[in-house]
């Protein structure tokens, strides 16, 4: 069965697993697994790299299309097939998850936890959102290891000390990146720190200078998923957001808010270059 899944898994493209028992992951949403039909015996943590370049004004994460159609279509490709070929069940989830993704994946040793909340995994650094399937199998069977303690970064402080608004220092309100998704007016301080940061969607400010990322900044180092490559904007202008059909704006990560913040982000640029 250990290799079925590997094997699943290497023709997405999907390089590094690690399956624990559930009994060692922190539920955090145990409604999630009370829908399930089954009792979670497994874990199998798995990480998506996303990185394709730089974007200009939007965090990279944003420049391809949502993450969490890619993972819609890899669990309605991968669970029935592993299920078929074992008999048992498998679920998958990714963000809205019944457990604490950031910790089950570093107790599987797929990465450390950085100062600034990301996992860091040592190629593809923290540009990588976590996924996991949840099972019935034994952990034996699917090659289960023992958790190990969670791994800190080497806490160099090169994320605190870059932090835009402060909030990594416990100096700010909120992230950068949250104040750009914030619905409604906002305050000269933080129509400063956006214009700060320069992004109209999110803050890459703290995975930029992350010495671990350097690796995987480099182009040789770039994800291998195709869907992460394709459909990418790199610069979101005023004239762009208004051209675009809703069908389209809907299959964006940047959506979830709504036009309203992106719109609102973008003025304000344009009006701090006519002055």
């Amino acid at each position: 069965m250990r290799s079925t899944v590997r094997q699943v898994f290497s023709q997405e493209n999907i390089e590094y697993t690690a399956a624990i028992p559930y009994e060692a992951c922190r539920v955090v949403r145990p409604y999630l697994v009370e829908r399930l039909g089954f009792a979670p015996r497994t874990a199998i943590l798995f990480l998506v790299p996303y990185y394709a370049g730089q974007a200009e004004n939007l965090s990279c994460y944003a420049a391809a299309r949502d993450y969490h159609l890619y993972m819609r279509n890899l669990f309605a490709r991968i669970c029935p097939t592993l299920s078929q070929a074992s008999g048992y069940s498998f679920a998958g989830f990714a963000d809205h998850s019944p457990i604490d993704e950031r910790h089950a994946a570093t107790i599987a040793g797929l990465g450390m936890r950085g100062e600034n909340g990301l996992l860091i995994h040592p190629r593809y650094g923290s540009f990588v959102f976590i996924g996991e399937l949840l099972t019935d199998a034994p952990p034996a069977l699917l090659g289960g290891q023992e958790p190990i303690a969670p791994a800190p970064c080497c806490g160099c402080g090169a994320c605190h000390t870059a932090c835009p608004s402060g909030f990594l220092r416990g100096e700010g309100e909120g992230c950068l990146s949250a104040i750009t998704q914030k619905k409604g007016e906002l305050t000269e301080r933080e129509q400063q720190l956006v214009l700060t940061g320069g992004s109209v969607w999110g803050c890459d400010v703290c995975q930029a200078v992350c010495p671990h990322n350097a690796i995987a900044m480099r182009e040789e180092s770039y994800t291998p998923i195709p869907f992460f490559r394709q459909d990418r904007i790199t610069r979101l202008t005023e004239e762009a957001l208004a051209a675009m059909p809703e069908e389209a704006f809907a299959l964006r990560a940047f959506s979830f808010r709504g036009r309203a913040p992106l719109a609102r982000n973008l003025q304000l640029f344009s009006t701090y270059s006519r002055k």
